[in-house]
């Protein structure tokens, strides 16, 4: 039975209602690409599909629009999939379980994944629809925007003939988005040794109830990172005495906040580390009492008959743990408020003879990324550890000069009644490698409001939905 059927816009919400019973996470999209496909191939829409599972559709220009400079579509197929504790679905297998609540539609104990398949819905929508006139539409759906943006690096841009490009990738209604930061994910790497003897009581040290979020827009609030409590709590049980930690792990996507991380631990005097941990929970809950509410610290018994490490790599580790930068590292000089350069330790892992970070790192200054990648050479460096980078990508620089802005602008202050905000963002859009790709293209990132996006709590809001789909389908009538 369709939860959306009686929303409107109902090409729109049709289409994403279709998209969501797809699983699509990061690294999962050839079910969509092959949905997509037979889209194109049932309607005789000229269509290109890549080894990434990267598709391009494009539709001729209507009457009237046949001299017009076509206009590129863009967004991305591929969604962060995170889940509560006690949700049962398996979202690398099966479709999202839709809801609808007040003027927004939410999925049940899962991301919604609105960023980005409400680009997705509409691109669809536009290419389905016959009674709206328009340029020749170039339509691209890449995959793994949420990883890296791989789909955009590889991507092959040649049957793109537009120069001007909507990218429908952005949650604020209203906002023109119009430059951001550039990233990479940076891993550093530190091996480990293991202790021959096992000594004291087994326990675990968790630390949950995290606010999280999306490490570009909301880094700047505050928010706790549990991978990094985790190592203030590993060094405060340190001093209580008799420390033997056997495993860390916390968080499951580099760009996204974590909410949870634990370790696996034995202590010589229990009752010392359970007071320590709860000296710290206090604090941290006082530290963080606006951002994270529901911040819990807790060590409780636990089985197991892993080696522990042995004590120079522990040092090592709780060093780690400590000394890596996180969170905001500087703040534009250029735009008021705007996130400089940050880093977030999404994820932390244990193997059996190494321990793995693994580092989102973003900045609108290439000297930025540098200088943070930097930091973290020299001090695993020191540590004996070593460091790899993977999926760099460009900033994207704004154009002081844009037509297709500037129509956006004069279709939204006369729908609106106001002027939109033209900003920067301090996350990776994937315009800054079309931008590379494609010499001299214009471009602007808009969207509907969407809320706490990369967490369970995902909002998207349906009368924003609606005004942003009046927006698009205007702008593209006037691109005679």
């Amino acid at each position: 039975m369709s939860v959306l059927s009686h929303l409107e816009p109902s090409s729109v919400f049709g289409f994403f209602e279709a998209i969501c019973a797809i699983p699509h996470g990061s690294g999962n999209t050839r079910a969509i690409a092959d949905y997509l496909e037979a889209f194109a191939r049932d309607r005789g829409l000229e269509h290109f599909r890549d080894e990434s599972n990267n598709v391009i559709i494009l539709k001729p220009a209507t009457e009237g629009y046949e001299a017009a400079e076509p206009v590129i579509l863009q967004g991305h197929t591929d969604m962060v999939c995170e889940k509560t504790a006690d949700c049962a679905l398996d979202l690398s297998r099966e479709g999202l379980r839709l809801a609808v609540e007040g003027d927004t539609v939410l999925a049940e104990g899962t991301t919604l994944g609105g960023d980005d398949g409400i680009a997705v819905a509409m691109m669809l929508a536009l290419l389905d629809g016959d009674s709206l006139g328009h340029p020749r539409l170039e339509c691209v759906f890449t995959v793994d925007e949420e990883i890296g943006m791989l789909g955009a690096m590889a991507l092959d841009v040649s049957p793109l003939r537009g120069r001007r490009m909507l990218n429908i990738d952005s949650e604020a209604e209203g906002v023109f988005t119009a430059s951001c930061a550039g990233g990479r994910v940076v891993t550093a790497r530190l091996p480990l040794g293991r202790a021959e003897k096992a000594e004291g009581q087994a326990l675990r040290l968790r630390v949950a109830g995290l606010t999280g979020g999306h490490s570009g827009t909301e880094i700047i609030r505050g928010r706790a990172n549990a991978n990094r409590l985790l190592g203030r709590a590993l060094g405060a049980l340190r001093e209580a005495g008799g420390l033997q930690i056997i495993s860390v792990a916390g968080g499951s996507k580099d760009n996204a906040i974590p909410v949870a991380a634990e370790a696996l631990l034995r202590c010589a005097q229990p009752e010392k580390a359970r007071t320590a941990a709860r000296e710290l929970e206090a604090a941290l809950r006082e530290e963080f009492a606006l951002s994270d509410p529901g911040l819990r610290l807790t060590l409780e018994a636990a089985e197991t008959d892993a080696a522990p490490l042995d004590g120079a790599s522990a040092d090592k580790l709780i060093c780690m743990l400590l000394c890596l930068p996180g969170g905001v590292q500087a703040m534009s000089q250029d735009i008021p408020g705007l996130v400089q350069t940050s880093l977030n330790l999404g994820i932390l892992t244990t193997g059996d003879d190494a321990a793995e970070a693994k580092f989102c790192v973003r900045s609108s200054l290439e000297s930025g990324k540098r200088m943070l990648t930097q930091q973290i050479e020299a001090l695993m460096g020191v540590l004996g550890g070593e460091v790899s980078i993977a999926g760099d990508y460009p900033g994207w620089a704004f154009r002081r000069e844009s037509p297709l802005r500037e129509l956006l602008t004069e279709v939204y202050r006369e729908q609106y009644g106001k002027e939109p905000v033209v900003d920067a963002i301090h996350a990776g859009v994937e315009c800054g490698l079309f931008a590379g790709k494609l010499p001299g293209l214009d471009c602007v990132s808009i969207g509907p409001d969407l809320t706490e996006i990369h967490t369970p709590r995902e909002r998207m809001h349906i009368e924003s939905v609606r005004r942003t789909w009046n927006l698009v389908r205007e702008t593209l009538r006037r691109m005679k």
